[in-house]
Parts: structure tokens; C-alpha cells; sequence
């Protein structure tokens, strides 16, 4: 049985930042004290730069945290577009997060391959302590955009070559649905009025890709309160 998500109302774009901050070091400290080690996945944008920014002087034991990325961009390593570059600049590059322990998606070698190497990087990994998600304006997430396959149910692949993202880059790698949904916690954070029109597809029913992400315990979602208005 799935559960149903938990919308959490915020007024604004200052106040689901501070509460996603107090969400993941939450996550953290709990999967630290349970399992000596705490596994999270990035995701891409706006939303999420800030909270990274705001991540930056948390009292965290950062040598404990093993942090992946739930979808990238197939473009030069260094490339400013790159998630991994972003979260780098904003975050990363500031704590005393191991190097060995950020697992960059290899996208400059192209969908494919890279899709296959973090097959083979996830394969010992277990469930994730928490996966951050964003949603986008057509209800993707991650790179799992509608009317394309998102990975779903028992022996989808954890990663994904994307070759027709309907913006540019057009080819991405992302996790799969089913990897996504294989943690601890999920949390999407949604911002903008933009994005207005996926949060209402979503509440009511329709199918697109944050649907099929179903962890056990459910998902919730900060979301701006006038966006489920």
C-alpha cells in the first residue's frame, strides 16, 4: 500500500528553506546515530541551491555523509550547468564533506556509459537515508520527465540514460523511480507559481513522475502554501 504524500504548507521561499535545512539535519543525525553514516541524494535547481547554501555552517559530522545525485546533465565535468558543479559551489566546496565520499554521476562520458557506471557504483549501496526532489513546471522530477519511462516497479534499473529531455541538454542520466523510492525519507521541495499547475496534477491523481516515487514510509512535500490553493 502506498502512502499518500504530506503536503507541508509554507508561507514563502525563505521559510522551506529553513525548515528542508532542519529536515535533512534531522535525517542525518537520526541515520548517524542508527547506522553510523548518513546517504543522500542531491537533486538539481534553484530551490535546492539555496538550501544547499544555507547547509554550509550545520553542526554536521560531515565525514560521516556519503552523498549521490539523483539525476545530471550530460555535460563537461566542470561545466557550471553540471548539478554537481552547482552543489559543489554551493555547499560542497565549504565543509568537510570527504571527497571520496561525493559520488558525482560520470555524465561527460556520455548517457549510456555514465548510466551504466552508476549502475555499478549503486550496486552495494543500500537504502538512502533521505532523497531530496525538486518538480518542475511539466511535473518532472529528477530527469524523469513524463510520457518518458521513469523506471518503475521490481528490477528497474537504478540509473537511466535519457536521450530526449524536452529541454537542453537533451541527454541527462537520471535514477530511476524505483531507486528514488528505495529510502529512508523522501522530500520534495516546491517553490514558484510556475509550478502551480504540476502540484495540481499531482494532488489530483494524474500520472506523472512523482507518483511513482513510493518509499515505503511515503513522501513529503514543502510546498508554498498558495500552490495548493
Amino acid at each position: 500500500m502506498t502512502l499518500p504524500p504530506r503536503w507541508h504548507a509554507v508561507a514563502n521561499a525563505d521559510e522551506l528553506r529553513w525548515r528542508a535545512r532542519a529536515f535533512v539535519a534531522a535525517a542525518a543525525d537520526d541515520a548517524i546515530r542508527a547506522r553510523g553514516a548518513f546517504s543522500v541524494v542531491l537533486a538539481g535547481g534553484q530551490t535546492p541551491r539555496a538550501l544547499y547554501r544555507s547547509l554550509r555552517d550545520l553542526p554536521a559530522d560531515w565525514e560521516r555523509w556519503q552523498v549521490y545525485f539523483g539525476d545530471e546533465r550530460c555535460l563537461p565535468a566542470d561545466d557550471p550547468e553540471r548539478n554537481s558543479r552547482m552543489a559543489a559551489a554551493a555547499w560542497l566546496d565549504h565543509v568537510a564533506v570527504l571527497r571520496a565520499n561525493i559520488h558525482a554521476i560520470p555524465a561527460e562520458c556520455g548517457a549510456e556509459r555514465a548510466a551504466v557506471r552508476y549502475r555499478r557504483m549503486l550496486a552495494g549501496v543500500g537504502d538512502f537515508d533521505l532523497v531530496l526532489l525538486g518538480l518542475g513546471e511539466d511535473g518532472h522530477t529528477a530527469s524523469l520527465f513524463p510520457d518518458q519511462p521513469w523506471g518503475e516497479g521490481v528490477g528497474a534499473p537504478d540509473a537511466l540514460a535519457v536521450s530526449g529531455a524536452p529541454k537542453p541538454p537533451r541527454e541527462r542520466v537520471s535514477l530511476s523511480a524505483a531507486r528514488l523510492g528505495r529510502a529512508r525519507r523522501v522530500l520534495f521541495l516546491v517553490v514558484g507559481d510556475a509550478k502551480r499547475g504540476a502540484v495540481q496534477a499531482w494532488r489530483a491523481g494524474q500520472s506523472i513522475p512523482p507518483r511513482a516515487i513510493t518509499p515505503p514510509v511515503g513522501v513529503d512535500v514543502l510546498v508554498e502554501a498558495r500552490l495548493l490553493r
